[in-house]
């Protein structure tokens, strides 16, 4: 058996900045950093490592000699426990900073690269009540507090209706507050549960692979439309029927009530048949004059607010004149392709997700928009110079990954089209920062504008403009 390393405890630590992944940074007295996952800059703080590494360590503070000027009270009684606004300790101006800081560091340590200056980061003008799609888990073996475990005493109630515990996914913490998503979505959520307790409705138990309630879904939209979905392990009308009749009967307004019968290992639904029990099957958003079709396997941003903000940065950036054809990569459901559209003269959106092309054809119907097309396929692979040569050099490059950044086969396609200007929207700075690298020897960084798309976390969205350089001589 491998001996268990002995954790250490440093007093005195003083907490200097925001690091990766939310975590606050210190130094240990050995000269290691620590990434420490419950501080705020500003704190001195005492200690205790969870990981040793040749270069630092992982650590988390026990005890509090000096409390930051940055710090505020977190609104949820869940903050600590749950993993999902890890930053709610500290204030927002503050948050804002360090998401600034990410950004202007990613850019300039990791891509190296000539830098104008940066604007300041767009904030979020709700804190809190911004997401629009929230997805829990039951579970038979909710997550007990310390206090539950220290007083010993039987605990027979452990179903719960909440979000998986770090790094555990097998346990799941009872929610009885989220501030994330703005009403009904906490009273529909209590609900079903209370209901589901009521009339004996087995909670799903992961390592099992049995019990009847799996996952609830909720989305809304900012026109009031909402969209409720139950997924359940196993086939069971009667309980079925009694759950999602007592949901209309308590929401009557719910737009779109659906569930699935999904008995697989895993609760992802984008192999599953979705079916509609009330309602329409889907839902619609609104940004500007354009209405977007949402289904429950759709991808939307998730703060319809700020998503809008995006988008008007990647519209200034873009300054079409009219007679461009641009090349949206990575469209999704094409809503940034849709968005430009009207002032372009052509727009072709790629994206590797067949229903969310299906999505962007229908949504660009819906809209009436003409003069954008939509395929389907790996951009690494699709992106072709026959493509190109088909379809016509871009004038503009709009290409939003996921967070893993763009393959470099798509990089070197890029360069090879070599558009007058590229939007590059990303929501992770630091493979942003490599890929823009990689094209420094024909492009030059004009603009860069980060995005707070996800207050009381460490997340920030960023958008960066690109010209070709010309050329000497």
């Amino acid at each position: 058996m491998r001996k268990r390393k002995k954790r250490l405890v440093f007093e005195d630590v003083e907490v200097t900045a925001a690091g990766a992944k939310g975590k606050a940074i210190g130094k240990a007295p050995d000269g290691r950093v620590l990434f420490i996952s419950n501080a705020v800059p500003g704190d001195v703080a005492t200690v205790q490592t969870t990981k040793r590494r040749k270069a630092y360590y992982e650590a988390t503070a026990i005890a509090f000699k000096k409390l930051s000027d940055k710090r505020t009270t977190p609104k949820c009684q869940h903050f600590g426990v749950c993993g999902g606004c890890k930053w709610q300790h500290m204030s927002y101006e503050h948050q804002l900073h360090y998401k600034q800081e990410e950004v202007v560091n990613n850019l300039s340590r990791i891509g190296k690269v000539a830098l104008p200056p940066i604007s300041p980061i767009i904030g979020s003008a709700k804190e809190y009540f911004y997401r629009n799609k929230m997805e829990f888990s039951f579970s038979n073996s909710r997550w007990l507090t310390e206090e539950e475990i220290a007083s010993d005493t039987n605990i027979e109630d452990r179903n719960a209706l909440g979000f998986h515990i770090p790094g555990m996914w097998d346990k799941v913490l009872d929610i009885k507050q989220c501030y994330l998503q703005q009403e009904p979505s906490n009273a529909i959520r209590l609900a079903v549960k209370s209901f589901a307790v009521k009339n004996q409705m087995p909670f799903f138990n992961p390592r099992k692979q049995d019990g009847l309630l799996r996952t609830l879904m909720i989305r809304t939209t900012s026109i009031g439309e909402v969209m409720v979905l139950v997924q359940f392990f196993r086939e069971d009308p009667e309980n079925r029927r009694k759950l999602l009749d007592h949901i209309l009967e308590s929401f009557p307004d719910i737009t779109s009530l659906l569930y699935v019968v999904n008995s697989k290992a895993n609760d992802t639904l984008y192999d599953q048949e979705i079916i509609c029990y009330a309602g329409r099957d889907h839902i619609f958003e609104q940004m500007r004059d354009l209405r977007f079709k949402i289904t429950a396997k759709s991808f939307y941003q998730t703060n319809s607010e700020q998503a809008y903000r995006l988008y008007q940065v990647v519209e200034e950036f873009a300054n079409l004149k009219g007679d461009e054809l641009v090349y949206d990569l990575y469209t999704g459901t094409g809503t940034i392709a849709q968005f430009i559209a009207a002032k372009a003269k052509n727009v072709i959106g790629i994206e590797t997700v067949p229903e969310a092309i299906t999505a962007a054809k229908s949504n660009a119907a819906l809209n009436k928009i003409e003069n954008a097309e939509f395929y389907t396929g790996d951009l690494k692979d699709f992106l072709t110079d026959s493509f190109i040569e088909e379809k016509g050099k871009p004038q503009l490059i709009i290409t939003d990954p996921p967070r893993e950044g763009m393959h470099k086969n798509v990089v070197e396609q890029i360069l090879k089209a070599a558009p007058e200007r590229i939007v590059y929207v990303s929501c992770n700075s630091a493979t942003q920062a490599r890929d823009i690298a990689l094209m420094d020897s024909d492009y030059e960084v004009i603009r860069v504008q980060p995005v707070d798309m996800f207050p009381q976390t460490h997340h920030v969205e960023n958008v960066v403009l690109l010209e070709k350089r010309q050329k000497q001589g």
